[in-house]
């Protein structure tokens, strides 16, 4: 690097490639071709230092030139090419007669004006997947192959991870071309396809239900109904909080729109409490906070248009209203009702007998002093579990068989113990097991302030025998179980 160095043959190249015009932007002017000679730069030489000795031989010498050579001869021809517009238009037209040479054949594919459009849903694989929608609003679907088959007596598997304050309220398998159709307490309806469900691990809490659809500031979700086809012969039945029912054939929301539709004209002041899909052939149930319950055939409500406002379903007194519809399935159910001071009942559904739609109806549970009004009311086997709900934020997870089946005129048993000031705000049964909840798989879980659901349950089970029921007598005695 010190020194200049001189090749004839390396001038006499360079001098024909035109050195200047080709010389690397990087390059230092002190290094390579100078006056005098070449002066080899740093990465040059350590090029150099690092050759082979069997590159120096003199037949590997020759096949360096030789390269050398070519390269030159390549870059004094791409000058020549930059220099000459003439050139570059001949190169293109050659390429492009070699192009036509190659693919100038007859079209293959045919060119259709009006060809079948392609939508993403698509190119969407049809899969059945299961749905979890949780207490708090969070909705998520997961490959239906995780959940595997299991032994009788198994402890199951748990379907989701949720908050302290949180549980799964809904799990159905469905596939992801279906529908899911989400009806918000103002009476309107929203379509969700569950593909468009974020998908999510069996750990994972899914994404709160109302980032997924276009509702107003002030509304929110109060049921889900998911639909594979809008058959002419299934009807949504609504029930609002003043007693109105109304039955619309599924077919009528077989139209999604992104904004949402109104599924029900709403009095000023009145909301949607409850949703079911009915086929023509059952009972439906009607509670209210008033403690009284109404059943009668649904054939008694006339199928509506969306528009229509709706009948008379329950009368009920200046103040009360409806919390909650039941579609009677089968006899062998019972329900089961609380009360906002935390006392409640399972009562055989065989006792509500079937009356006409629009009277004030029957007893369903005593709203005494102590019981207060009725907050839920819902349908369970004995197999079920349920999650209590008190308004200062307490969760109490028990079995149903902890709660004792009683007459419909009876006040019940307690089923939680509130602090001052608390009330049970609601209950709702679980639809998943929890599979890290013991090894006989009982679903016993641990409430929102900490106490065991299986102890809860004891106590009631020590108390009921001194609850009185609405005639003043004492109930039968004996644990709930």
């Amino acid at each position: 690097m010190e020194r200049l160095w001189r090749s004839q043959l390396v001038e006499s190249m360079l001098e024909r490639a035109a050195a200047d015009l080709y010389r690397p932007d990087a390059l230092p002017k002190e290094f390579g071709a100078v006056d005098g000679g070449y002066r080899l730069s740093e990465a040059q030489a350590q090029r150099i230092l690092e050759m082979q000795l069997q590159r120096l031989t003199g037949l590997e010498q020759d096949k360096i030139v030789s390269e050398y050579r070519e390269v030159i001869s390549m870059i004094e021809d791409l000058l020549d090419i930059l220099a000459r517009p003439e050139r570059v238009t001949k190169i293109i037209g050659d390429e492009l007669a070699e192009v036509k040479r190659e693919f100038g054949d007859a079209r293959r594919s045919e060119i259709v004006v009006n060809g079948e459009e392609l939508q993403i849903e698509d190119l969407i694989a049809k899969e059945d997947v299961v749905v979890t929608l949780s207490h708090a609003g969070y909705i998520k679907a997961q490959p239906l192959d995780e959940y595997r088959s299991q032994k009788r007596g198994g402890r199951g598997k748990q379907a989701a991870t949720t908050k302290e304050d949180d549980f799964i309220e809904k799990l159905f398998i469905a596939n992801t071309h279906d529908y899911v159709l989400c009806f918000s307490n103002k009476g309107k309806v929203y379509w969700i396809k569950v593909y468009e469900v974020p998908q999510g691990s069996r750990t994972s809490r899914g994404k709160p239900i109302v980032n997924l659809v276009q509702m107003e500031e002030d509304e929110r979700i109060n049921a889900i109904l998911p639909v594979r086809e809008f058959r002419e012969d299934r009807y949504v039945f609504f029930a609002t909080e003043q007693g109105v029912v109304k039955k619309t054939a599924l077919a009528e929301f077989s139209r999604p729109r992104p904004s949402g539709i109104i599924a029900l004209d709403l009095d000023e002041g009145d909301r949607l409490v409850g949703v079911a899909v009915t086929d023509g052939k059952h009972d439906v149930m009607l509670f209210s906070d008033e403690g009284k319950a109404v059943r009668f055939d649904e054939n008694d409500v006339r199928p509506m248009g969306r528009g229509a406002r709706g009948v008379r379903g329950m009368n009920l007194a200046k103040g009360g209203k409806v919390i909650a519809l039941l579609v009677a399935e089968n006899e062998e159910q019972s329900v089961l009702t609380a009360t906002e001071n935390g006392y409640g009942k399972r009562t055989p559904i065989a006792e509500y007998t079937r009356h006409g739609r629009g009277t004030q109806g029957m007893i369903a549970i005593q709203t005494s002093e102590r019981n207060g009004k009725v907050c839920a009311a819902t349908l369970v086997s004995a197999d079920d579990e349920i999650m209590l709900i008190t308004t200062g934020g307490v969760l109490i997870r028990t079995r149903v068989t902890e709660i004792r089946e009683m007459g419909r005129s009876t006040q019940g048993v307690t089923l939680i113990n509130l602090g001052e000031g608390e009330r049970l705000s609601g209950l709702q049964r679980i639809v998943d097991r929890d599979e890290e909840n013991g090894e006989n798989g009982n679903g016993n879980g641990n409430g929102g302030n900490g106490h065991d659901a299986a102890a809860d349950g004891a106590q009631a089970a020590g108390e009921a025998n001194n609850e009185t029921n609405g005639n003043g007598s004492d109930d039968v005695g004996g644990t709930p179980h």
